[in-house]
């Protein structure tokens, strides 16, 4: 058992290290392009009274503007203080058609297909989620992507209340996606990973598919799918910065975790098939499609490789083995984590709205990220994951 443990642990290095490697071949750049500007914003907001008057208000701050009515709210019900807000700025209102299907993938659809049906053409849809803040410059900035000719483009996620642990170190895995992963990827023209909001897709996209026809319970990593499939081209805007409120229970982020690995494997049942049988060495975005294939497997495997290795020596020699064993693994492993932490800390270099002790954060975040096997196992036990809205603390307010 120990040498089967050793095979799949190389098996998952040797995995890494390809996804590293491959990253570098893509050729899957934009095409430059002059078009007459006019965008649209989406926002989801169920009972989202209590944070979005602040993101109205930082999109009617914006130095290049939006016209209003160019901006639709997506609500449920009439009785939603949500349309009070939203009328005071002049904005547009849409309600939900079919409220048995809670997904934000389905209140995006019912918008697009509004749109749509009123024969109204866009040059770029912008998707962000109520709590979120826009830096006055966050439109003009992505306007600049467009220009470039991305298909879709993603900002910086910031974070509205970096005063906690746990909301923290929730901000910190959208820095470990965006600044480590999504950075490099954009370096080498590969497909980004998108990641629920503050990013623009292009009209032309939309209308194509006639609506937004991405709704599994991580419809931004469906999305993410898609475009690996359909070599759309994606870019990372740093200076396209936004403000997102994180849970800062540590309940709340297993809730959300699980969901989000739930929808995980969900959007890849239904696209990896494909994408497979599309994967050819010649393809403008073959890196990103093998990239695609390979996942999170790599982390799967080395887990499983590491605990059949534990059993092994537990088996051939001691208990007392097996517990140092278990121990050396699991100090190993949490070292690795602080590392990392401090590195993209490092990387942030202060750019991220972080009011901790920096030191404290780092001895909880690799904590913070032990605790996705809770969600793993909860996504792969739990049949029926629903999607759950999760409470904000309160309005934030921040200095513009």
């Amino acid at each position: 058992m120990i040498y089967i443990g050793l095979i799949i642990i190389f098996y998952s290095i040797f995995l890494f290290v390809l996804s590293s490697l491959i990253i570098v071949i893509n050729k899957n750049v934009p095409k430059k392009s002059k078009e007459n500007k006019k965008y649209c914003i989406l926002i989801p907001a169920r009972n989202e009274s209590r944070v979005i008057e602040d993101l109205l208000i930082s999109i009617e701050n914006q130095t290049e503007k939006i016209d209003s009515k160019d901006v639709y709210i997506i609500v449920e019900s009439k009785d939603d203080p949500t349309v009070e807000i939203t009328k005071k700025h002049n904005m547009n209102i849409v309600f939900r058609k079919d409220l048995t299907k809670k997904r934000k993938g389905y209140a995006l659809d019912d918008a697009v297909k509004e749109i749509l049906k009123d024969n109204k053409k866009y040059t770029a849809y912008f998707i962000l989620d109520a709590d979120n803040v826009l830096d006055k410059n966050f439109i003009k900035e992505m306007s600049s992507d467009i220009d470039k000719g991305y298909d879709i483009s993603i900002g910086y996620r910031n974070t509205k209340n970096g005063n906690n642990l746990v909301s923290c170190a929730s901000a910190l895995s959208f820095s470990l996606l965006n600044t480590l992963d999504n950075e490099r990827k954009c370096k080498y023209n590969n497909t980004l990973s998108i990641s629920g909001t503050g990013f623009y897709i292009k009209g032309n996209i939309i209308e194509s598919l006639g609506g937004f026809p991405f709704n599994s319970l991580t419809e931004d990593y469906e999305l993410t799918l898609y475009c690996t499939l359909n070599n759309l081209t994606t870019n990372y805007n740093s200076n396209a910065i936004f403000y997102d409120e994180q849970p800062e229970k540590f309940n709340m982020t297993i809730t959300q975790r699980t969901r989000w690995v739930k929808g995980y494997f969900e959007a890849r049942k239904k696209y990896l098939k494909e994408i497979k049988k599309n994967t050819k060495i010649k393809d403008i975005n073959f890196s990103s499609k093998l990239i695609s294939i390979i996942g999170i497997n790599p982390i799967i495997y080395l887990v499983i490789g590491l605990v059949i290795l534990l059993i092994g020596i537990a088996i051939k020699y001691s208990f007392i083995n097996f517990v140092y064993s278990l121990l050396i693994t699991v100090l190993s492993l949490y070292l690795i984590f602080v590392l990392i932490t401090f590195v993209l800390l490092k990387k942030e270099n202060d750019k991220l709205n972080i009011n901790v002790s920096k030191f404290k954060l780092i001895l909880y975040n690799p904590i913070f990220l032990f605790s996705y096997t809770i969600c793993f196992f909860k996504a792969i036990l739990t049949k029926n994951v629903e999607w759950k809205a999760i409470p904000h603390t309160k309005e934030l307010k921040l200095e513009k």
